[in-house]
């Protein structure tokens, strides 16, 4: 159970005690879950200390931004950040919402909400000891450095593991935050290239003092989305319905990656009757065709099922290609490209002025959003939401690459063949509504990485086909926050 990081007792008295000292040095307290899911429940002494911190460095405080209702200010917000697109670029009537994660403090990606998820339930039941243990954060990007992050937090090395096609900006962010060069570990290939991340974790770990935060398999990235991210979101939807009670959440949409972000629509789902949407990219069409292949949609690793993504309650399951991503990524980015979104497509300017809220991820998303609206036909009630993982920031390297795929240059005639291409063309192909034959097929899926490859028990692994083994999970966020409160009462006391 400790791998999967659902402990709920003290497993080591002597780390619990060693970190509730090295804490108290460096006077660091850690938010519960329930305080991460309503800020408002921060104590207003933390708050205080907020204001004299800034979001983007590694200070105890920050770890009380690590949710969704920051204002992009060093302030929160009753309702967290969000864009609603209009038809003019989406094509489509039903509203399509995205939720913002560059807002998070440090990484500008609401990954380091799942990174804190995963490290501070093994720092409360005695498994992490910061003055002797290394963090390994494997990842296909924004995960590693939201663990990076964390770590630095709480005064120990964090160690990332990423393959080497990611794109630059992320390892120069990493250069700048880890504690040691060689604890930027690159494995081969690019985002489809899991395995090989799981292959250099598992030489890790034969070293005594490594600990593997595996985001694909730690319970505590599905929970904190639960937990949080789902009740984020809804937040969103009850704003806008405040305006216009008509409005209907119809669908989330969420590329599975680790599968962590997914489980928000378990909380949807139960409170809304919204379909949850499983996204992948074209290009490795694993829970489509049990296919493979390799992609640049990056934030979104395949070719596996993550041991945490509750496969029979997702409701679709669809494809985006990249060359879709990459190339509305240069629309949304490009001056000719915003300049024809103005002025061909009547975009309000105050949306193009936020195109650059989106990464990757973040326009896969979007496009599944438009592939489901069409699908089923929503009209202007109809709501769908999903998240932004992170924004264009990320990604520049990847843009100048992605201009190979435009040899003449990118001008007007080049962004309304795009944009008719990718987004107006967004078809209701390589979509499927999804049968429980399909489910138990995609469940299926990671039998061979968890049983036969990662140890998991067979039992374990079955168990997770019934939708009791997940709301059951939920009581561990109750009993890990009581947990947090005891150990910050230990920092604190004299």
């Amino acid at each position: 159970m400790a791998k999967l990081g659902l402990e709920r007792d003290i497993v080591d008295r002597a780390v619990y005690d060693r970190t509730v000292k090295r804490f108290k040095e460096a006077s660091i307290t850690l938010p519960t879950f329930a305080q991460l899911a309503d800020p408002s429940r921060i104590p207003a002494a933390t708050r205080k200390v907020l204001a004299g911190v800034k979001p983007d460095v590694p200070h105890p405080a920050n770890l009380f931004r690590v949710h969704w209702y920051n204002d992009g200010k060093g302030g929160f917000q009753d309702v967290p950040a969000h864009l609603v697109l209009p038809e003019s670029l989406t094509g489509v009537k039903a509203k399509i919402v995205v939720v913002l994660g560059n807002r998070f403090p440090m990484i500008r990606a609401h990954k380091v909400l799942a990174a804190y998820a995963c490290l501070a339930p093994r720092v409360v039941t005695g498994q992490f000891d910061p003055t002797a243990h290394k963090a390994i954060w494997p990842s296909t990007g924004n995960y590693c450095r939201g663990g990076v992050a964390i770590s630095r937090i709480m005064q120990s090395r964090g160690v990332a593991v990423l393959p080497a096609g990611m794109s630059e900006e992320r390892f120069r962010w990493l250069a700048e935050w880890v504690l040691n060069p060689e604890d930027v570990i690159k494995t081969p290939g690019t985002e489809s290239n899991v395995k090989e991340i799981y292959d250099e974790c598992a030489r890790l770990d034969r070293t005594p003092g490594n600990v593997i935060f595996n985001q694909f398999c730690e319970f505590g990235n599905h929970l904190v989305h639960v937990t949080c991210t789902g009740p984020a979101l809804e937040r969103v939807f009850e704003s806008l319905r405040a305006s216009d009670p008509s409005l209907k959440l119809r669908a989330f949409t969420s590329a599975t990656g680790s599968a962590g972000t997914i489980g928000a629509g378990d909380y949807l789902r139960e409170k809304h009757g919204a379909w949850t949407v499983a996204v992948e990219a074209l290009e490795c069409p694993t829970m489509l065709e049990n296919g493979f292949g390799e992609h640049n949609i990056q934030g979104i690793g395949d070719k596996h099922m993550p041991l945490i993504h509750n496969v029979m309650n997702n409701d679709i399951a669809l494809a985006v290609s990249d060359e879709a991503t990459d190339g509305l990524g240069v629309l949304f980015n490009h001056d000719a490209g915003r300049k024809y979104l103005l002025e061909r497509r009547r975009v309000p300017k105050a949306t193009v002025d936020q195109l650059g809220e989106l990464g990757l991820s973040s326009i896969c998303n979007i496009l599944a959003a438009v592939k489901v609206a069409r699908y089923h036909r929503l009209g202007e009630q109809d709501v769908l939401i999903t998240v932004a993982t992170d924004d264009a920031s990320m990604y520049g390297s990847e843009r100048q690459k992605a201009m190979a795929r435009f040899p003449d240059g990118f001008d007007a005639v080049t962004a309304a063949e795009t944009f008719g291409r990718h987004m107006l063309a967004a078809s209701t192909d390589n979509l499927i509504e999804l049968t429980r034959v399909d489910r138990d097929r995609i469940f299926n899926l990671g039998y061979f990485t968890w049983v036969e490859q990662q140890g998991v028990s067979l039992k374990e692994f079955e168990a997770r086909r019934q939708q009791s083994y997940w709301t059951g999970l939920r009581a561990m966020v109750p009993v890990w926050d009581r947990m947090i409160d005891e150990f910050n009462q230990r920092v604190a006391a004299p």
